[in-house]
């Protein structure tokens, strides 16, 4: 009756800190016109909405769980926009989905722009000035993809097809298909191998046969010519053929080899990550299977849309080789130094290219911290908005340790007045030096 949830709250937390430093009227402004307001029941306040696709990724949740958690955590409320402490759950789970499609590609970019400016007050102008980039995979959520599994799929969802338009089907190779999987298990064992191999045969044959007289009964009138498309792919296609077909339900899926000793191949697409020295990452962009070299002048365009601001140097390893300059942007990769070079110039190009080795631990919180390891969203667009919040929530993580930080420092003045110690523990350089942080 008399406090707020403001007033009951430790205005030093984290969480507390940043909700007071976003701008939630920037997304108000840009949101608004995407409502209609004569049609449909009322819309959740867009600060909520922002605030939990914000808070799903820098605690790496999913929307269940943070639909959950908010009605239990009063940080997560103030976080949102709440004045007083609300004990339900703010809305469910789906409606995160359709706030996604709504805002879609500009409008989670907003928000990684948002996440720079925040940042923007604690870094060093002069970073902005140099910037670091790298590629990397984001895999899928798709089991590892193999032309039994793919054959087990389509003739299951052909069944299920046959079943709900109540078509005739002559065979259904229930007992036949039960040998065949047995037939496939231990594969890798001497004595089962040709087995294996005569029971993909077979299987491949069978999913073809339901796949003919599937289209046969169907005749033309139906609304399954785009799975049916797939299957026949899936059928048909052979192990080196381009452009096939991993995931019956991910049909865009990329089989991406980076060359790793640990993990072959990887199953998804490839992004982009452009980031400062002081740590900030400054754009983060999706591609399918591009050539690294291919990806730099998308990724400075979306640096400059932005931010507003262009980097006279990138940083690069050789994966970025053919490329010297892109819009005035200088292009470096490590190579053998010019007989005309310096003992400083050689000493400078060594210590940039042993920063721009920093931005591999920063795709590697990326991946286990912030939701990029695996990509549950669906199709394309989901591939183009992960990695876009992705990097805003490493944005806002790192603005919830600068803002602590700066706590901390006035309470270490408090008690010993030492501007020198203050100023060498609030820099951001020396807030990565240390471990990683967790609230």
């Amino acid at each position: 009756m008399f406090y707020s949830l403001a007033d009951m709250l430790d205005q030093s937390h984290p969480l507390y800190r940043l909700a007071d430093k976003i701008d939630w009227h920037r997304f108000e402004e840009a949101f608004m016109p995407l409502y209609s307001h004569g049609m449909g029941a009322q819309a959740k306040d867009i600060r909520l909405m922002c605030g939990l696709l914000i808070l799903k990724h820098v605690r790496n949740l999913s929307d269940e769980s943070v639909v959950e958690q908010w009605s239990e955590n009063a940080y997560y409320q103030y976080f949102c926009g709440m004045d007083t402490f609300s004990p339900g759950q703010p809305c469910a789970s789906m409606e995160l989905v359709h706030f996604r499609h709504r805002i879609g590609e500009s409008g989670v970019e907003l928000i990684l722009a948002e996440s720079i400016r925040v940042n923007d007050d604690h870094d060093d102008k002069g970073t902005f000035e140099t910037g670091l980039i790298d590629s990397t995979v984001q895999e899928k959520n798709v089991t590892y993809p193999t032309d039994a599994k793919l054959l087990k799929k389509v003739i299951g969802k052909i069944k299920k097809i046959v079943e709900t338009e109540g078509l005739p089907m002559r065979r259904s190779y229930t007992r036949k298909l039960k040998a065949i999987y047995r037939d496939q298990r231990f594969r890798n064992h001497p004595r089962n191998h040709k087995k294996a191999k005569k029971a993909d045969r077979e299987l491949r044959t069978i999913a073809g046969r339901l796949l003919r007289e599937l289209q046969r009964n169907l005749n033309g009138n139906h609304s399954y010519d785009e799975q049916i498309s797939i299957f026949i792919k899936v059928v048909n296609q052979k192990k080196n053929d381009k452009d096939k077909i991993y995931s019956i339900h991910e049909p865009e899926v990329q089989c991406i080899s980076k060359g790793k000793e640990h993990k072959k191949y990887e199953f998804g697409n490839k992004v982009s990550v452009i980031r400062s020295l002081g740590g900030l990452i400054l754009g983060a962009l999706s591609f399918r299977n591009e050539y690294d070299g291919h990806t730099i002048d998308k990724s400075l365009e979306q640096v400059r849309r932005i931010n507003g601001k262009e980097l006279k140097r990138l940083a690069g390893d050789r994966g970025y080789r053919g490329k010297k300059e892109s819009a005035g942007t200088k292009i470096l990769i490590p190579d053998i130094p010019k007989a005309t070079d310096s003992y400083y110039k050689k000493r400078k190009k060594r210590k940039l290219f042993c920063k721009r080795a920093g931005i591999e631990p920063t795709i590697g919180h990326l991946k286990s911290d912030f939701r990029l390891g695996r990509n549950f969203y669906k199709g394309v667009f989901g591939d183009n908005i992960n990695i876009m919040l992705a990097a805003a929530a490493y944005n806002f993580r790192r603005a919830m340790r600068l803002l602590l930080r700066l706590i901390r420092s006035l309470e270490l003045w408090l008690e010993t007045p030492d501007l020198t110690t203050i100023q060498s523990q609030f820099h951001p350089c020396a807030i990565y030096s240390e471990n990683r942080m967790t609230f």
